[in-house]
């Protein structure tokens, strides 16, 4: 009996180590999987294709019929002028990198030469610490200076960020000032800024929902990853009994 005993309590220990050892490795695979957006760098975006590539939003914070538009738009403003905008909006940046460093990396990549460059402006958003930075080539600065391109930065695409985060707001209204400024037209400047009573929205980020999702997806594997084995381990101990 005593023997039996032993016996039984010894493939349960088996069992068990077993158990343990697939619950660290589905606690592993949860871990990844809950893991936050993957971050991006250089590398990370895709190819670049001069007659393709305008619009490239890896965030997923500019609506399918936006990119459309603004694709439309910065096609037909390059036919016209020779002047070129892209736009690219990541959600999370590697570590170290910065939206000014990826911006220039980025603007470095696909206009590898200063003749490459001259027409050329690209915008770059990171919706994670929703900042944003501005590259411009030579020729471009004739229309787009300093001035104007912090203030497309800081006024067109941050006070639409700031409010309630309108991120397609925020490409569309700088997609039209580069426009019209890139086609020679007087700057239209900023939109309004408006003093409104903030009133809390009742509606929750994206951000928000993600991470909740998350969080409440860890909590359930890792009350069943640990009741199992254990409801298991006395399940076997008392079948040995």
């Amino acid at each position: 009996m005593i023997k039996s005993y032993l016996i039984a309590v010894k493939q349960a220990g088996i069992r068990l180590k077993t158990l343990i050892a697939s619950s660290l490795l589905l606690m592993f695979a949860i871990s990844c999987l809950a893991a936050p957006a993957i971050a991006t760098g250089l590398f990370d975006l895709p190819d670049f294709d001069a007659n393709r590539v305008w619009v490239v939003d890896t965030a997923n914070a500019i609506s399918n019929a936006n990119q459309s538009k603004l694709t439309k738009d910065l096609q037909e403003l390059a036919t016209k002028t020779g002047q070129e905008v892209r736009m690219v909006a990541v959600r999370r940046l590697d570590y170290g990198e910065t939206v000014d460093s990826l911006a220039e990396k980025t603007f470095a990549d696909w206009y590898p030469t200063p003749e490459a460059q001259a027409n050329q402006t690209l915008i770059v958003m990171d919706t994670l610490t929703n900042k944003a930075a501005i590259r411009t080539g030579e020729a471009a600065k004739g229309f787009v200076n300093a001035d104007i391109a912090n203030s497309i930065v800081d006024d067109t695409i941050g006070y639409n960020i700031r409010k309630d985060s309108k991120y397609n707001q925020a490409f569309i209204d700088a997609g039209d000032r580069l426009t019209a400024v890139l086609s020679g037209q007087e700057d239209p400047g900023p939109p309004a800024i408006e003093d409104e009573v903030q009133i809390e929205g009742t509606f929750t980020k994206a951000e928000d929902t993600d991470q909740g999702s998350a969080t409440i997806w860890i909590i359930g594997f890792l009350i069943v990853a640990t009741v199992i084995p254990m409801a298991t381990y006395y399940w076997y101990v008392g079948l040995g009994n």
